[in-house]
């Protein structure tokens, strides 16, 4: 189903499931905020920084169960190997969750918990391996399933901003070489940034015109309502750049009032946001769980 609006028209939004043993509330600021209603589909993170959290398989089928829209579960390289990965997917299919974000994982060394160890047995580009192997029917040892899992549509990440944007395309090219059909990329702030990212999806699709491999570049889209988060995503976050007008108006609006801060971070947003939608609609929307502010993007 998300693989079909590709061609057309996707919002997805993420969700980081909480450090509980019930996804529950979750679930509840959702339908209280609304937001499903602005959007195809969803995306549960993997315990994202190393730091515990719900697991994203089974926060996906509640999702989807819930709100009776596709979700896009995030696995992680970080805390499996191959047998665990397999073993994932596996349950995963019978519990209809195929839409699958391949992800390498932040360090181990960022957790929460006490002398944590990553296995990290390949980049992501080794589950886009085991996921091609599942669609032909077949583990990754190659020997063939009794009964042939459900089609897994894989989806992988990308950078949306580097001094050498060759590096990028290198990076999706190998990702799209296995069979990724969407590159999610990290937050998008410019409009000049997301014509070189087309750019680049046209380039790697022509080098892979003889194989008919389709893939799509989905925006992501992170909402700045406070300069402190303008800041610190374009100071430490790599991969992502952040206008300097932006910082400015963030800056005047922040000596003002919080108030004007929001306001202001707001208007940019929705302002880019809208954009897109007319540019490239095709847009990943993150929002740290705050929900509410997907209306408010519309």
């Amino acid at each position: 189903m998300l693989k079909e609006k590709l061609k057309d028209k996707i919002i997805t939004l993420e969700t980081t499931p909480p450090k509980s043993p019930t996804l529950n509330e979750m679930l509840k600021k959702l339908e209280d905020s609304k937001a499903y209603e602005y959007i195809d589909g969803f995306s549960t993170t993997d315990c994202p920084l190393s730091k515990l959290k719900y697991n994203s398989i089974i926060a996906a089928y509640r999702l989807q169960e819930k709100f009776k829209k596709p979700v896009i579960a995030t696995m992680t390289m970080r805390d499996r190997n191959k047998i665990a990965l397999q073993s994932d997917l596996l349950g995963a299919n019978d519990l209809g969750i195929t839409n699958i974000l391949a992800l390498t994982g932040d360090p181990a060394k960022m957790s929460d918990q006490p002398n944590v160890k990553g296995v990290v047995e390949g980049s992501s580009l080794l589950l886009l391996e085991i996921i091609r192997a599942f669609n032909n029917g077949m583990d990754y040892g190659g020997k063939e399933f009794k009964i042939k899992p459900k089609p897994i549509t894989p989806f992988a990440v990308s950078n949306s901003y580097a001094k050498n944007f060759s590096t990028i395309e290198r990076k999706i090219f190998k990702k799209v070489k296995n069979y990724a059909v969407g590159i999610i990329t990290q937050p998008v702030y410019d409009i000049e940034i997301v014509d070189k990212m087309i750019g680049i999806r046209n380039k790697v699709r022509k080098e892979f015109e003889d194989e008919r491999k389709e893939f799509e570049i989905i925006f992501g889209f992170f909402p700045i309502t406070r300069l402190k988060t303008a800041q610190f995503l374009h100071s430490h976050v790599p991969g992502i750049y952040v206008p300097d007008k932006w910082i400015e108006k963030l800056i005047k609006a922040h000596k003002i009032s919080e108030e004007e801060e929001y306001k202001v971070g707001l208007e940019l947003s929705r302002n880019l946001f809208q954009k897109l939608l007319k540019i490239h609609p095709k847009i990943h929307i993150m929002t740290a769980n705050r929900f509410e502010i997907v209306k408010e993007l519309f």
